[in-house]
């Protein structure tokens, strides 16, 4: 299998197990993971998801150049098919978090697969790159569109530009990620961060997510109409009503997700 999961106390483990190749994404490997991240979606046990790689060398090097051959259709016929404006990153769009632990190279595709979770934790050797312009290419997933909003203009325009890699200690400090850790606690910090986040309220959760990623692309004022708007959904839910009673008896809170 190229990519491994399993699940426990809420939290699914995504691993992209191809270390022999520096877990670069080949046909199987999408495949796999589109499937799963239908399943993802669907099955509300489910609230937080960890995505790391095998190995100790690579988190995801990007699409296998060598074992990844153009589809036979042109981009124009894939595009008005309604199938051109899909990258392998979109695909995986999801409303539940997504903690992303990089365990070494996150460099072009993978790079952008790790920017497209919430959060990102790093080991200290970690090393991450958007390469693309030195063979005459461009970022395709993304990169070049969510680099920006989360390191800022400046340090985004260097690393696109230049196509220079960055190390751990250059990445938390421009916020890329928000930990850096010795190899040996990545995951447990992960399943701490994780644990977390499934201990709260899933459905306050899931609109949280949604009104930081959709509000980033809003004028404020109707980011804050949008934001009163799930507050007003979310006021009667057995949750919230949980939430309080929890907080009112001194007691952890036992959510259900309605």
């Amino acid at each position: 299998m190229s990519v491994l999961f399993s699940v426990a106390d809420s939290v699914a483990t995504v691993t992209l197990n191809r270390p022999e190749a520096m877990n670069a994404i080949d046909a199987a490997t999408m495949q796999e993971m589109v499937a799963l991240w239908d399943t993802l979606r669907r099955d509300d046990a489910i609230r937080v998801i960890i995505l790391t790689g095998a190995g100790n060398r690579a988190f995801c090097t990007g699409m296998d150049l060598k074992n990844t051959m153009p589809p036979d259709a042109s981009y124009a016929q894939a595009a008005f098919a309604g199938q051109g404006d899909r990258s392998f990153v979109s695909a995986l769009a999801i409303d539940k978090p997504v903690v992303c632990a990089i365990n070494g190279y996150a460099l072009a595709g993978g790079l952008e697969l790790a920017l497209a979770c919430d959060i990102r934790i790093a080991v200290e050797s970690a090393s991450f790159g958007l390469p693309e312009v030195k063979i005459g290419s461009i970022p395709g997933a993304g990169g070049t569109q969510r680099l920006p909003r989360i390191v800022g203009m400046s340090n985004a325009m260097h690393m696109l530009l230049t196509a220079e890699r960055i190390d751990s200690a250059e990445a938390l400090r421009i916020g890329l990620v928000s930990k850096v850790l010795p190899a040996d606690d990545l995951l447990d910090a992960a399943r701490a961060i994780a644990a977390k986040i499934a201990a709260n309220g899933p459905l306050a959760v899931r609109a949280v997510k949604q009104l930081v990623v959709s509000g980033a692309d809003l004028p404020l004022s109707a980011a804050i109409d949008a934001e009163r708007m799930a507050w007003g959904i979310l006021r009667n839910t057995k949750d919230r009503i949980e939430g309080r009673l929890a907080f009112q008896q001194k007691r952890t809170p036992v959510f259900q997700g309605n």
